[in-house]
């Protein structure tokens, strides 16, 4: 593992962090987070009046407080990032409550579906180096891929897996590798499953699918998915604790334990290897790697992600309109939603919204942005509790003056968590 001396001495049980000179920085006596070398190339942008976004940064940490106050998570680390710039940044609570260890900015968690952006940027800079194409057709490369209907075969994409309109009905076998079914086995089956349409027509969410995108890679470059993450984008942004698989957070100097609430307790317990296949659900990082992945997906790092490769991640490219029903802050706020490649794109109260969630049994994730005021919020916590979800649209509410609405159920009192069950479960 990749990790230097500076980021080695930090931690801390609550932090604050922000931007630097101005505005002005809240901390608790944690480190500011190092400031990248940022450099934009002319992309389009609007200013958010700086008062609204004090004030909604504000407003985020008042909720945070309600949040470990009423103990509704075990554990969270969270940014925000405006211009390039990390302006808040806070951790609470456990990485393992069974030895008091605290979250701190470089605790590392499970990013579950987050994963799928990392597979879809190493793609798209396959594809400018030529090495293959949106439009490379599966069965070209990978003898093994059949889908039930032959010509769907013949005609599926690496665009189509990777923008989830494959044609399957949404999670083809997940249910399979919840319960410990290796990947290398489900994705020889996916010819048994029923088309619900042909390849490009319709929305489906997959995992198993998706993932057929590092068999591809391995296919096409002779080398491991993996190592070209950590080669083109771990390593050139600066993400000195970001790894794939059980094995890497494990061996993370601090990880997140996934935990359940037991009365007023939270208990960790340990974490599984379901859900680990690499392209879809397997990178693992801190708060501090996934602020300079957001930094770089809102443009500010050129260098590695020109602008040019990320209006082609973050362009739709198919309808999925059963996704607003999916919360209530959508159902208010979103009045279009959309696939792109890794990314879901949202129609957020008449702005775009960049946006996707993930969850593994133990583990939730969430991150967003609005590309024209490169702002955006990522969010790790490691139980299964729903209230930190609730969080980020109450801030892009106030990020954007819109009315205040009470997403997270601040209010309200939850019911505890249940233990987990013995199946793992996967969402997106």
């Amino acid at each position: 593992m990749r990790l230097s001396a500076f980021f080695a001495a930090l931690g801390c049980s609550l932090v604050f962090g922000t931007a630097f000179a101005a505005p002005r920085v809240q901390t608790h006596g944690n480190p500011v987070p190092p400031e990248p070398t940022v450099v934009h190339t002319g992309t389009h942008q609007t200013t958010l009046p700086a008062a609204r976004v004090d004030a909604a940064i504000r407003d985020y940490d008042h909720w945070l407080d309600q949040l470990a106050a009423d103990n509704r998570t075990s554990g969270l680390a969270t940014a925000v990032v405006v211009n390039d710039k990390v302006r808040y940044e806070r951790t609470l609570g456990y990485a393992d409550a069974g030895n008091d260890a605290k979250v701190s900015p470089n605790t590392v968690f499970r990013l579950a579906s987050l994963s799928k952006a990392f597979a879809t940027t190493l793609t798209g800079m396959l594809v400018r180096q030529g090495v293959l194409t949106w439009d490379t057709r599966l069965a070209s490369v990978l003898p093994f891929f059949k889908l039930r209907d032959a010509n769907a075969s013949q005609e599926a994409t690496v665009r189509d897996i990777l923008s989830q309109s494959i044609g399957l009905p949404p999670n083809a076998y997940d249910n399979l590798l919840s319960t410990g079914v290796p990947y290398q086995e489900l994705e020889r089956k996916l010819d048994t499953v029923p088309m619900t349409c042909d390849p490009g027509d319709c929305y489906g969410y997959q995992n198993i699918a998706f993932s057929l995108i590092g068999d591809v890679i391995h296919a096409k470059t002779g080398q491991f998915f993996i190592q070209l993450v950590d080669r083109y984008l771990f390593l050139p942004l600066g993400m000195t604790t970001a790894s794939y698989g059980r094995d890497g957070l494990e061996g993370s100097r601090s990880w997140a334990r996934p935990h359940y609430r037991h009365g007023k307790q939270w208990v960790a317990y340990e974490p599984n290897e379901n859900f680990y296949v690499p392209p879809a659900a397997g990178v693992n990082a801190s708060i501090r790697d996934m602020e300079q992945w957001l930094i770089a997906q809102m443009g500010g790092r050129p260098m590695v992600l020109p602008d040019s490769l990320l209006e082609v991640l973050h362009a739709p490219v198919i309808d999925t309109p059963t996704e607003r029903m999916f919360s209530n802050w959508r159902r208010t706020r979103v009045e279009h939603a959309s696939y792109a490649l890794g990314w879901r794109v949202y129609d957020y109260a008449g702005h775009t919204l960049i946006f996707h969630a993930g969850a593994v049994k133990g583990y939730r994730s969430m991150i967003g942005f609005f590309p024209e005021y490169h702002a955006g919020v990522v969010v790790l916590w490691n139980c299964e509790s729903n209230t930190p979800a609730g969080l980020m649209p109450m801030f892009f509410d106030a990020l954007l003056g819109l009315p205040h609405e009470d997403w997270a159920q601040l209010d309200r009192a939850e019911r505890p968590a249940k233990r987990p069950s013995r199946r793992a479960r996967h969402k997106r």
